[in-house]
């Protein structure tokens, strides 16, 4: 069982203004193909769940932008340590899905001005590191909050917390939804709005960065403490050869 969640409607884009909209946003920050693969994660399990649904505009966009996404169903997460060793098919699949991601997008509704148990469970389910591979080190991460009430932060901001903690390169741009239950028709679409036109930048600089940064993510998580850990050591010869190519650049 896929716990990829189809997306509705992927195409189909009515709250944005193709006028002004760049379906290729990351040219000339380095080569966009193949597309940038990007996993969303939302935070609640309600039917109507206003974190899924701005997640899922944020995957239209991101697939009119020229990535490719998926998005993980937690429905049948287990808790953290709930599970002996973690063997649950979901937990696998979630990190698979992590591994497969060359940037995310976490997306949570702010419960008792924090984020959902849901949330923290899915990505407390992601080691830093596993059987030599990272899920998460050298990631970009865009982060969004949904909220009942009025504007706040509280929740992207303990996303930002989490996704350093994770050795990911969270984007500058965020997006707080107020009141989201005013923001979605009935059929879970998001009306336009500057709510809406936020979630197009962040998904337009998340792609753009993505892209900057995928041809240096291995040197970006290369780090002195885990060379010395696993014992690999530099040849002084091969260090001052690539040294010298750089100068020359």
């Amino acid at each position: 069982m896929s716990r990829v969640r189809p997306l509705p409607d992927p195409d189909h884009l009515p709250a944005l203004d193709p006028e002004y909209a760049l379906a290729r946003p990351a040219l000339g920050f380095g080569d966009d193909q193949p597309p940038p693969r990007i996993l969303l994660l939302y935070g609640s399990l309600r039917e109507r769940s206003f974190s899924r649904f701005a997640v899922e505009e944020a995957a239209r966009l991101l697939r009119f932008f020229g990535a490719e996404t998926r998005i993980f169903d937690p429905s049948d997460l287990p808790l953290p340590d709930q599970v002996a060793g973690d063997d649950h098919s979901a937990v696998h699949e979630l990190r698979e899905l992590s591994m497969w991601s060359e940037g995310q997008v976490w997306c949570s509704p702010e419960r008792h001005g924090q984020i959902t148990g849901i949330m923290k469970a899915q990505i407390d389910h992601l080691p830093l590191e596993m059987k030599g591979m990272r899920p998460t080190q050298g990631r970009t991460l865009a982060v969004m909050q949904v909220s009942g009430g009025s504007q706040s932060f509280n929740a992207v901001n303990t996303l930002r917390l989490l996704g350093r903690w994770m050795r990911m390169f969270t984007i500058p741009n965020q997006s707080s939804v107020a009141m989201a239950y005013r923001e979605f028709d009935e059929a879970g679409r998001m009306k336009p709005s500057s709510y809406y036109d936020r979630i197009v930048d962040v998904m337009e600089e998340l792609v753009r960065i993505t892209v900057l940064m995928r041809t240096h993510s291995g040197q970006l998580v290369d780090r002195y403490s885990e060379r010395k850990a696993a014992g690999i050591r530099i040849d002084p010869a091969a260090d001052r050869a690539r040294a010298a190519l750089n100068d020359g650049a």
